[in-house]
């Protein structure tokens, strides 16, 4: 991706003119309003590229994207409950990123991060500097104003023995009574849900009477003391990894999103096994379901499977 040098010569600074002259209606001082170029060009394989035609340069010279074409160059879903009151959400199946415009705090992995450019609401959209995108999703990001370029490296795995963010040690399961739980009962639990929509980012059951992935398996398990993480991602590091010889009612089977990220081994779905050859999960439609572990789709983006009980 080019990178340009706005102080080398004329010619360059009157390409950038034109680019800032050019962009969506902003008002602009008088004084030198040059973008900053960032000088990082991600590469690699999982690099998402994109060309930008609605970016705006603020009359301070930061140069501004929408936020969901940015997400979805690197296969990431949108879901903007600001309206509301509520967040918007960034992820595959589980929510990973959730912002508010007008705030530079936002939650990041399970970490909760300050932003160096505030989101904004303009003309419907959310927009995001690409140093604030940068850090939002713990990537390198990569922008030329001049010819709209913005490219996007996949955030990378990151430390896998962490639950909610970088540093900290995966927090033991709280269970009340590892000898009482019934895995029949906990199966029989989970089929009472069955056909219950999914909801990317679905908030808690008891007042959106929906679930994603991650928080089916969360709601299901509370039930029988065990407390999950939020996210897939973390519930893959709770309890030991087993076999699919050894896979019995009631453990925990992730799947890999291939290409979603720089290693494939970054969960993107979970579903309950319920014994011969099935697991019980929620995708699209129609929601909580059951589903063929061995032939399909899902048998050929097993990641891991993980005994909590």
């Amino acid at each position: 991706m080019p990178i340009i040098n706005s102080s080398k010569t004329a010619a360059t600074a009157a390409v950038l003119t034109a680019v800032i002259l050019g962009s969506t209606a902003c008002s602009y001082s008088s004084k030198d309003t040059t973008p900053k170029v960032n000088s990082v060009t991600p590469t690699g394989t999982f690099a998402g590229s994109y060309y930008e035609k609605n970016s705006i340069t603020d009359k301070e010279g930061k140069y501004w994207i929408p936020l969901k074409p940015a997400a979805a160059s690197i296969g990431y879903r949108m879901k903007d409950d600001t309206s509301s009151g509520g967040y918007t959400k960034l992820g595959y199946s589980d929510v990973m990123y959730m912002l508010r415009p007008d705030s530079s705090q936002v939650f990041s992995l399970g970490e909760k991060i300050t932003l160096p450019d505030v989101p904004i609401r303009r003309e419907g959209q959310i927009y995001i500097t690409p140093n604030s995108l940068s850090k939002l999703l713990q990537t390198e990001v990569g922008w030329n104003p001049s010819t709209g370029e913005i490219n996007i490296a996949a955030p990378s795995d990151r430390d896998t023995t962490a639950n909610t963010g970088a540093g900290e040690a995966a927090k033991p399961l709280r269970i009340q009574s590892v000898s009482n739980v019934d895995t029949g009962e906990l199966i029989a639990y989970a089929k009472k849900y069955l056909g219950v929509p999914y909801d990317f980012g679905a908030g808690p059951y008891e007042e959106t009477k929906r679930f994603d992935c991650s928080s089916f398996t969360r709601h299901v398990f509370k039930k029988f003391g065990v407390d999950l993480p939020r996210l897939a991602k973390d519930q893959d590091n709770i309890g030991r990894r087993i076999s699919r010889s050894e896979l019995e009612p009631g453990d925990l089977i992730f799947f890999t999103v291939p290409g979603r990220f720089e290693s494939d081994a970054i969960p993107g779905h979970v579903g309950i096994y319920m014994g011969g050859g099935s697991f019980i999960h929620t995708w699209g439609d129609p929601g909580v379901q059951i589903s063929d572990l061995d032939s399909g789709y899902w048998s050929n983006v097993i990641l891991h499977m993980q005994r909590v009980l």
